[in-house]
């Protein structure tokens, strides 16, 4: 157990990243040397949410940096679900797109299910279209959901065994909950997943050597609930604003007390700096994959 003085030691998401994206740059390289082209990643974005706007910005720096080519497409609010479909019909035929990736969420009145449907399986950077999600689910390869493919990243490199350990996923999304007890249980893990209705929930994260935490609710995990000496994912992120001073910039936690957790578990992801620069190093890696894949077709 740890000791009260003692704080946890961090799964720094940010070093694995950029351990992730030099060794893609490098290979990338490679290809262009010898004549190939890079790859390519489109993204398509709906509407003006800022955060939204944030995110695909950072994907399309990270491209820039490992040496993908990026395709935006933009869309107003008011886009129909017919113009984003002709759209990936599109980049489903563009032989320099290898990847696409539709930025969530979508504005209300636009179907995400049958929008990511109409991808080609194959270049589904996200990981999310149904047949992508099939394969995981029946321990096939495939296309991984970026975040969970990220956490089980993490996880190999600070050499944190998995087999035989009990784990709890709080959250049952198909983005994160679902897919990462698909990819801990094929890893050997002893899997629970926790959701809104179960009854009790501190008594199962008591059990976690093993907590994931994606339930999209601010600092709810407390540290009183965690198991000492757990590793400790947390998914989560929320803006909070200083209501003392309005200038100040927001201040980004997550789903977990990290100040309390810290002092309990073994190992703690923080929050910003931890899965969140993984994701889109996945991404980055998906689309990665799915160039070498389509080349060795050619």
């Amino acid at each position: 157990m740890l000791k009260e003085q003692e704080t946890a030691a961090t799964l720094d998401g940010k070093l694995v990243a950029k351990i992730t994206r030099d060794n893609l740059a490098q290979r990338i390289k490679e290809h262009v040397d010898h004549g190939r082209r890079p790859p390519g990643l489109a993204v398509i974005l709906v509407g003006d949410d800022p955060a939204s706007e944030i995110y695909v910005r950072n994907k399309v720096s990270a491209c820039r940096q490992v040496g993908v080519e990026s395709f935006f497409n933009k869309f107003g609010a008011a886009a129909k679900e017919a113009q984003i479909l002709e759209c990936i019909d599109k980049l489903n035929a563009d032989p320099n797109v290898d990847g696409i990736l539709v930025q969530l969420p979508l504005p209300g009145g636009l179907e995400a299910d049958r929008i990511l449907a109409r991808l080609l399986p194959e270049k589904d950077a996200d990981g999310l279209h149904p047949y992508n999600l099939g394969l995981l689910m029946s321990g096939k390869p495939g296309l991984r959901p970026c975040t969970p493919l990220g956490i089980m990243t993490v996880l190999d490199y600070y050499a944190i065994s998995v087999s035989g350990k009990r784990a709890v996923v709080i959250g049952r999304s198909n983005l994160v909950g679902k897919p990462i007890a698909a990819l801990l249980m094929q890893a050997d893990a002893t899997v629970t997943v926790c959701h809104s209705k179960t009854a009790d929930l501190p008594a199962y994260v008591k059990t976690a050597e093993i907590l994931v935490v994606a339930m999209g609710k601010r600092e709810f995990v407390e540290g009183s609930w965690i198991k000492p000496g757990a590793c400790v994912i947390d998914v989560g992120i929320h803006y909070v604003s200083d209501t003392t001073n309005p200038e100040a910039k927001p201040r980004i936690v997550g789903d977990v007390r990290y100040e309390e957790a810290k002092h309990v578990a073994g190992f703690i992801t923080p929050v910003p700096g931890g899965v969140g620069p993984m994701t889109v190093a996945m991404l980055l890696s998906n689309t990665f994959q799915s160039y070498e894949k389509r080349l060795s077709l050619r």
